[in-house]
């Protein structure tokens, strides 16, 4: 078994049940010899559900896969960019070169048919909140892959984040690090515009605590450096909004 193999599937927890252990079972199967797929990951891949209480980097990026798949065919076309991504996000997590196995996983993925809803609701039980967040950006970088992001992708992603339990605030928060407007470093800091300079200030600590890269470190030393790209919206919202008040 490859060196990527070994890490994908070593890493894996409460995604080998549920909707998305159903999702994975054949292609996972496919990719293991015969030795690698007897005892415990034959039970994982019949369908019997084992929810585990912490959130493994493999789930996380068997998360991310699914939902990835959703969002690039949200906008009906498939993007080279956006494989480009995916392909890119898998080698800097696993360190090696070797994705071919994670790609045809991916490719198996985009070619079926499931029910999104299921799938986010195993998300939103299984996984904690600061690594749904995390998702949740992830996919909007995905999108962004192609350097415009579809309003049907951006519909798609509304709808993963309702799915999930991503409150209505954060999801903009996170969106407006993305599609930017005149009001988008308030919305990161989740604030009003005509918020005191007091207000402000308790916002930006409250987000900066909430996207602190500490609360998902968990999942390992590049998701938890991706993470650091919320943290740093945060803190550039806070000083675009001083320097624009003159403070």
């Amino acid at each position: 078994m490859s060196l990527g193999k070994k890490l994908l599937w070593g890493s894996l927890g409460w995604v080998l049940g549920g909707p998305i252990g159903g999702i994975l079972g054949y292609t996972a199967a496919s990719l293991y010899n015969n030795e690698a797929r007897s005892g415990s990951y034959n039970s994982y891949f019949s369908g019997n559900a084992t929810v585990y209480p912490k959130t493994k980097p493999g789930d996380f990026m068997v998360s991310m896969l699914v939902l990835f798949a959703s969002v690039m065919k949200a906008d009906k076309q498939l993007l080279k960019s956006e494989l480009d991504f995916v392909k890119q996000f898998l080698k800097n997590q696993f360190h090696t070169n070797d994705v071919q196995d994670f790609m045809v996983l991916f490719k198996d993925i985009l070619n079926q048919d499931y029910h999104l809803r299921d799938v986010c609701r195993q998300i939103q039980r299984s996984m904690d909140h600061p690594s749904r967040l995390e998702l949740v950006h992830v996919l909007f970088g995905l999108s962004q892959a192609d350097g415009h992001i579809h309003p049907e992708e951006i519909k798609i992603i509304h709808t993963i984040a309702r799915y999930m339990n991503v409150s209505e605030n954060d999801f903009i928060s996170i969106q407006a690090m993305f599609v930017r407007d005149s009001e988008s470093d308030y919305k990161i800091l989740e604030v009003s515009s005509d918020a005191t300079d007091e207000e402000v200030k308790k916002a930006y600590r409250k987000m900066a605590n909430k996207y602190h890269p500490d609360k998902v470190s968990h999942l390992g030393e590049e998701l938890q450096k991706l993470a650091e790209e919320k943290f740093k919206s945060v803190n550039d919202a806070y000083q675009a909004i001083k320097k624009q008040r003159g403070k």
